[in-house]
């Protein structure tokens, strides 16, 4: 079992569902009352949006790793789970099954709040991982973009399916200023994603390589990429001071909780990118862009404070 559980990435999963209650609980929640912001999703059902996303994204692991099972053997052999404690069939059953209850969640779900427009979103999302697992990955940056957009999309999609079914004429001004607060840690959790995928590409240059994957550090070389990956690592540190700074400044521990857990932990990516050379060095960095993640998204319990003072 513990091999399935890592199959799927569940740290990842735990990251995107974590991210999604985030978005409801501390966010929209508090303040329905206070500013009269409305919600769509009863409990059980925001708990079947979520499961309809951890679903899909895990089947997105699992093909992912059926195709990359020749590149893993040489990337992370340590990590390789298909042919190795689970078959190829079976992770391709699992792969289908995931799908299946993903796709079938959002077809109810859209159904259900009277928009089932909305169901096209999980259809694509699960098509678009498949597609980038067995094609769109090879090529160069489109496939990074690909897999960042995917994890921008399931911060959205709480705003997608909480605020914009209970819209109307007299609240929209206060449903689209919420949804503007979830597009803006969407578009952070887009661009930490890019830089991180960049990072990855330049780790698994080697199985990459002899796999004859065309990702952008195969095509132009790790040095080049990495000067890449750090004038990207300044664009977040840039766009968050600058909304800190716009949006934020009257509210000091909230400063604070930027520049200490989000901005900080970015500029040391800044400065190890410069130097970085080895595979466990870009492995470092993968990991604080992780944590760099979870911590701006946490950042998301302090907005009590920021709008209600």
């Amino acid at each position: 079992m513990i091999h399935v559980f890592n199959l799927i990435r569940w740290k990842n999963l735990l990251m995107i569902a974590l991210m999604q209650y985030l978005v409801k609980y501390a966010l929209l929640l508090p303040f329905q009352e206070s500013h009269g912001v409305l919600i769509t999703l009863s409990d059980f059902n925001f708990f079947l949006l979520v499961l309809a996303t951890v679903c899909i994204a895990a089947g997105g692991y699992i093909i992912n790793d059926i195709y990359d099972v020749e590149t893993d053997k040489i990337n992370k052999p340590d990590q390789l789970i298909i042919n190795k404690h689970i078959t190829e069939k079976s992770a391709s059953t699992l792969f289908i099954v995931l799908n299946i209850i993903g796709v079938g969640l959002g077809f109810y779900l859209s159904n259900g709040i009277g928009k089932p427009e909305f169901f096209a979103i999980f259809f694509i999302t699960s098509a678009l991982l498949y597609m980038y697992a067995s094609y769109l990955k090879q090529i160069a940056v489109v496939g990074n973009v690909v897999v960042s957009i995917m994890v921008c999309l399931s911060i959205l999609l709480v705003g997608i399916f909480e605020l914009i079914p209970a819209m109307t004429v007299h609240n929209k001004a206060i449903q689209t200023t919420f949804l503007y607060i979830i597009r803006d840690y969407a578009i952070f959790a887009l661009l930490i994603n890019i830089l991180r995928e960049l990072v990855k590409d330049i780790e698994d240059f080697d199985g990459d390589y002899k796999a004859g994957i065309q990702t952008l550090p195969i095509l132009i070389g790790r040095e080049r990429s990495t000067k890449i990956a750090f004038i990207l690592s300044l664009i977040p540190i840039v766009s968050i001071v600058y909304y800190v700074i716009t949006y934020l400044f009257k509210q000091q521990l909230v400063v604070a909780y930027f520049l200490v857990l989000v901005v900080a932990p970015l500029i040391y990516v800044s400065i190890k990118l410069f130097s970085a050379e080895s595979k466990a060095q870009y492995k470092h960095i993968s990991f604080i862009l992780k944590l760099v993640m979870l911590t701006g998204m946490l950042s998301l319990l302090l907005y009590k404070f920021i709008i209600l003072n």
